[in-house]
C-alpha cells in the first residue's frame, strides 16, 4: 500500500479514508505542570531582602556616576554611609582647574545609590577652594 501527503498534512492510504497527521505539540500539555508554576508565584509574592554592594564598591560606583554626570574631574570619595536601602556616597569634584591648583574650586556632592550601585539621585552639598577647605 502506498501513502502520500496530502496538502493538507494528513495521510491518505490507498483508500480515501484520512487519517490525521502527527501532532508534535499534542505532548507539550503534559509537559507542564501546575507544580511548575507554584514556585514561580510564591517568589513573585514574597518580597526578597536585597543585599546592598560593598562600601567599597559603592563608593567606586558613586565617584564614577557622579563624574560621568557632571563631565568633572574626580578628586575623591570624602565618605560613604549606609542609608536604608543602598548607600550614600560623598564624592569631590575639581569644578574649575586653577593655577596653582591649591586654588583649583572643588564642589562636594553627594550621590544615593541603591542596593545594585545604581544611581538615584546626586546633588552638590557646597562648593569651594581647595586651599580654604573645612579644617577639623
Amino acid at each position: 500500500m502506498r501513502t502520500q501527503r496530502s496538502r493538507a498534512g494528513s495521510r491518505s492510504t490507498g483508500q480515501d479514508r484520512r487519517e490525521p497527521a502527527d501532532d508534535r505539540y499534542a505532548e507539550d500539555d503534559d509537559r507542564y505542570t501546575d507544580d511548575d508554576y507554584s514556585d514561580d508565584e510564591e517568589s513573585y509574592d514574597e518580597e526578597e531582602e536585597v543585599e546592598p554592594i560593598p562600601a567599597g564598591e559603592a563608593a567606586r560606583e558613586g565617584l564614577r556616576q557622579v563624574s560621568r554626570l557632571t563631565g568633572r574631574d574626580p578628586s575623591g570619595v570624602t565618605s560613604v554611609q549606609p542609608n536604608g536601602t543602598g548607600w550614600r556616597v560623598g564624592v569631590e569634584l575639581v569644578e574649575d582647574h586653577r593655577i596653582p591648583a591649591s586654588t583649583d574650586l572643588l564642589g562636594l556632592y553627594e550621590v544615593d545609590l541603591d542596593a545594585d550601585g545604581e544611581v538615584l539621585s546626586f546633588r552638590r552639598v557646597r562648593r569651594y577652594q581647595r586651599g580654604k577647605g573645612e579644617v577639623g
